[in-house]
């Protein structure tokens, strides 16, 4: 698959598989800034894509993250049809002020086939074993 990328800063470091095979693309941070506890900010990354249809760009936590420091990612769903600049959402879970640096890895890009649901309303749904439950259902 080919995907077409376009710099929307002249500084940004373009998205890169760290090792053969990998599926997530590592994305890049242009600044220096210290998030604090309970913080949660955009990062801007510098980068447009163009993807067929029937593909998503999913934003993922990058795995040394959560480890060092209790920082996550929150949300990020790139549609098909979106060409403007990708970001990173980031959240300070942690105690410490988590320091990132310019080129510092922030989290993975990962592009998933998708199917596009055609919904249909219905009175009732089918009968399963699992039913209506919640968390904890299935028991401990």
């Amino acid at each position: 698959m080919k995907l077409k990328i376009k710099k929307t800063r002249p500084e940004a470091i373009l998205p890169s598989y760290a090792h053969p095979g990998d599926v997530g693309l590592d994305m890049f941070s242009l600044e220096d800034y210290d998030l604090k506890p309970g913080e949660r900010r955009v990062f801007f990354v510098g980068f447009a894509l163009e993807f067929s249809e029937g593909y998503a760009a999913i934003v993922k936590d990058k795995g040394s993250l959560p480890v060092k420091g209790g920082v996550h990612t929150m949300g990020g769903v790139y549609d098909a049809g979106y060409r403007g600049e990708y970001n990173v959402i980031l959240v300070n879970l942690g105690k410490e002020v988590y320091h990132i640096s310019k080129g510092d890895k922030l989290a993975q890009l990962v592009i998933f086939p998708v199917e596009i649901a055609e919904l249909e309303e219905a009175d009732e749904l089918s009968e399963t074993s699992r039913g209506e439950g919640r968390f904890g259902s299935t028991g401990k």
